[in-house]
Order: structure tokens, then C-alpha cells, then sequence
């Protein structure tokens, strides 16, 4: 059985910053940067959707790998341009890639993680050589601006790696995923409108229903023991304990979690990059993202022992290892 390596990385943001005192009043900038530690975020302008930012991601990330083509493409996304049809043909035409098998996964934050695992098993399986996985998010369009405790929080971005199959004894392979869900909590995080279930427009939809649900202290507590969870047995399914681990790129949903996660753990927060200040939640595309920059700066190094973790809607978690490998630089 082949195994899957990271071939090349990328990500982007769209240019058009908004910081927090162009949403709310000193008073509350201050709260948002105590509490939540998110000072500015990026947003999609007008006319653009998820698709433009895949890609711009997926792009980078091709040309991270030195290659112009790949035989399939996962896109994970919570924020698809529209219900039908998936986004991911779309951008593998836009990438130039036209009949290459290409479709969506939802899976909340943790949608990178399981578009990967699903990617290993194309690669393990022979059925496709290279595999481009893009995470992609607008999410500004889901949340009410008048909403003070979601507004704040998200931000627009998207991040993208190519996996290949290993060389023989390449050590620098992704390893197992240890990932879950528990759908009895898919209220925590929720649009109510928009699917099947309640279509927008309906006479029992309102247009709050449209915008995105949060229940941050029940979102907290099991974003900690889940992460917690994943982590630590993703570190095991490989033979590491945590003190073996060099970085860990959580998802980057807010610093209080962020802060809960390393001393559940406990793991050092100082071998946890961030990015919340600047970018904020990005969803799905939050790991991808900061990997990116990780590596970009320096953070994450060839031969480092990497932990990748995350959770999100549905309730969903996931995590899985590298060794980094060498000669992949990221197209930032």
C-alpha cells in the first residue's frame, strides 16, 4: 500500500482587510482582542466567491509541487458558492485540469483533515497518483453583521496542498487520521436555512436563519476534548508521545481554545503557531492556512514532528502526523 506525502503547500487571502475598528466601538475592539484574540480578518470582495479562492490557493500549491496537473481534487468547504452544482469542477477547469475527477466535502473545520484522508486512501489505493486538496472559506458571508458574537470572529481565506505517493523508506509520510463526529450536538454550529430541511425564502424561515448559529461555551468545551483526544491518539498511532511532538497546528477557532487546548494537553503554547490575530476563524481553511505560513516563516522545519488537529461543526474532529519533508516551500 502506498503512502501519501505532502508535495507542495499554499494559501491565500484575498487582499481586503477589515479590522475590528471597522466593526465595532473601541470598547468592544478591546473585548474581541482579550477574549478571542482576533484583531483583523480578511474578506472577499464584491463578485467573488469560495471558487476564486480555491483557485488562488489551489494554484499556489501546483506550483509549490512544480507540477500543472493532478488526477483528482477534494475541495472542503463550508461555504459552497451555491447548493448544486459542487465547486470543485469549477476549479479544477479554472486550474486547467478539465475532466480530472474533482467534488466537495463538508466536514465544518475539520473538512482539511478528512479531505486528506480521503485523498491517502485514492493514493493507497492506486486509483490516483497526485491529489490536490483545497480548503476554502468565505465565510464573512455566512455570519450577521449585526451578530456580535459571530461577526467578529470569521474571516475569508483558503489553503491547498498537493499529496503524492511516498518514494520507498520516504519517512516523511502523513499518518493515520484519527477522526469522529457526533451529530447529536449539529445545533452547537448551525445555519438552520437554505437545505432541504428549510429553504430560504419558506414561510418558517426568517433571515436570521440564514446566517450561522453558535454556542460558544458547549463549541469550547468539546473543541477541547475532542482536539485533545485526536491529538494524543494520532501522536500514539505513530509511536509519538506528545513531548515527541515539535509543532502542533491546531485549528485556529479562537485563542481561549487555543489556551484550553495546550493545557489540557498539556503541550507548550509556544510550540503552537497562531494566526488568530490577523486572519481570525477561516474554517476549513484555518490548518491548511497556518501550515502554510508555518512553514513559510520558518515555524515548521524538514524533519520536525508535526500534529495537525481540528474541530467544527457537525460536531466533527479529526488529526493526523507528518515527519515534514524536504525541499517544499510554500507559495504564500
Amino acid at each position: 500500500m502506498t503512502h501519501t506525502t505532502v508535495a507542495g503547500l499554499g494559501c491565500w487571502l484575498p487582499p481586503t482587510i477589515v479590522t475590528n475598528a471597522d466593526l465595532m466601538a473601541p470598547e468592544m475592539d478591546a473585548f474581541v482582542r482579550r477574549r478571542i484574540g482576533i484583531a483583523q480578518r480578511h474578506r472577499i470582495s464584491d463578485g467573488a466567491a469560495t471558487v476564486h479562492l480555491a483557485t488562488e490557493a489551489g494554484a499556489r500549491a501546483l506550483a509549490s509541487a512544480h507540477t500543472e496537473g493532478v488526477d483528482a481534487l477534494i475541495l472542503a468547504t463550508t461555504t459552497p458558492d451555491r447548493l448544486c452544482p459542487a465547486g470543485a469542477p469549477e476549479v479544477a477547469s479554472r486550474l486547467g485540469m478539465t475532466g480530472i475527477a474533482a467534488f466537495d466535502i463538508n466536514a465544518g473545520c475539520s473538512g482539511f483533515l478528512y479531505a486528506c484522508e480521503l485523498a491517502k486512501g485514492l493514493i493507497a489505493t492506486g486509483t490516483a497518483a497526485s491529489v490536490l486538496v483545497i480548503a476554502a472559506e468565505s465565510t464573512s458571508t455566512m455570519v450577521n453583521p449585526a451578530d456580535s458574537s459571530t461577526a467578529p470572529i470569521f474571516g475569508d481565506g483558503a489553503g491547498a496542498v498537493v499529496l503524492r505517493g511516498a518514494r520507498p523508506g520516504q519517512v516523511s509520510t502523513l499518518g493515520p487520521t484519527v477522526w469522529g463526529s457526533d451529530g447529536t450536538l449539529a445545533d452547537a454550529i448551525a445555519i438552520p436555512a437554505g437545505g432541504s430541511r428549510q429553504r430560504a425564502g419558506s414561510p418558517s424561515s426568517d433571515g436570521h436563519d440564514l446566517y450561522l448559529h453558535l454556542r460558544g461555551a458547549e463549541v469550547l468545551r468539546n473543541a477541547v476534548r475532542r482536539m485533545k483526544a485526536a491529538a494524543t491518539g494520532a501522536a500514539a498511532a505513530v509511536g509519538w508521545d506528545l513531548s515527541d511532538v515539535d509543532v502542533l497546528v491546531a485549528h485556529q477557532a479562537n485563542a481561549a481554545i487555543a489556551t484550553a487546548l495546550a493545557a489540557a494537553l498539556p503541550f507548550p503554547l509556544a510550540r503552537m503557531p497562531s494566526n488568530i490575530e490577523t486572519i481570525g476563524n477561516t474554517a476549513a481553511a484555518s490548518v491548511p492556512i497556518l501550515l502554510a505560513q508555518a512553514a513559510g516563516d520558518g515555524t515548521v522545519k524538514e524533519g520536525q514532528r508535526v500534529v495537525m488537529v481540528a474541530f467544527g461543526s457537525g460536531l466533527s474532529w479529526a488529526a493526523t502526523t507528518t515527519i515534514w519533508p524536504r525541499d517544499v516551500t510554500p507559495c504564500l
